[in-house]
């Protein structure tokens, strides 16, 4: 079902800053175990779980095991897929726990979401057309709320407002400079101005 292409390095492709990424180990399949694969095992395992946003060895174990399970092609987990999702969570560059966990399910949806669409397009059946089409498009959905969510928790939720045309009438008053909101406190530079002196 999955056609993966023969791969003959794992030289970058893209030309990015993050040469620590590029430097962390790739991790092999075998038999029920999950190898990574460099000279030194806990520099290996200490370089992946920096990559991924794993805190400790536990967390690290845990989302291998977990992208291997969703990895799976014929109830067997595949070595490409496994490759391709850590690649992609490596490039996403989880900073905590939350981002590594919402960046695995993120890889997990992706996946799930190109193998329905993979279904979708070999399928001739009307009925199972309308259900993959509507599997796809929660999916995507799914994707989108999730990176969403990436973004209002690396932004810790905060909103930029940009006020590009303000007008004042006679005898009002306006900030004038920049501020920043938090909660109920507003600091203001440099304070309160007049109308008058804010119009001529």
């Amino acid at each position: 079902m999955t056609a993966s292409p023969t791969r003959h390095s794992a030289a970058p492709l893209a030309a990015n800053d993050r040469t620590n990424l590029a430097a962390s180990p790739r991790v092999k399949l075998s038999r029920r175990r999950i190898s990574i694969d460099h000279p030194d095992p806990r520099a290996g395992e200490r370089l992946l779980a920096d990559a991924l946003g794993a805190v400790d060895r536990d967390a690290l174990d845990g989302l291998l095991s977990q992208l291997a399970k969703a990895s799976a092609v014929a109830r067997r987990p595949d070595q490409g897929n496994l490759s391709f999702m850590i690649s992609m969570l490596k490039s996403i560059a989880p900073k905590d726990s939350l981002e590594a966990m919402l960046a695995a399910q993120m890889v997990c949806v992706h996946v799930a979401t190109m193998r329905c669409a993979c279904r979708l397009a070999c399928t001739d059946d009307v009925p199972q057309q309308e259900s993959l089409t509507r599997a796809l498009t929660r999916l995507a959905r799914t994707y989108a709320a999730q990176m969403e969510a990436l973004s209002r928790h690396r932004s810790n939720g905060a909103c930029a407002i940009t006020v590009r045309n303000l007008s004042v009438q006679d005898g009002g008053k306006a900030v004038v400079g920049n501020f920043t909101q938090h909660a109920s406190l507003i600091a203001a530079q440099p304070g309160l101005t007049d109308a008058a002196a804010v119009t001529a």
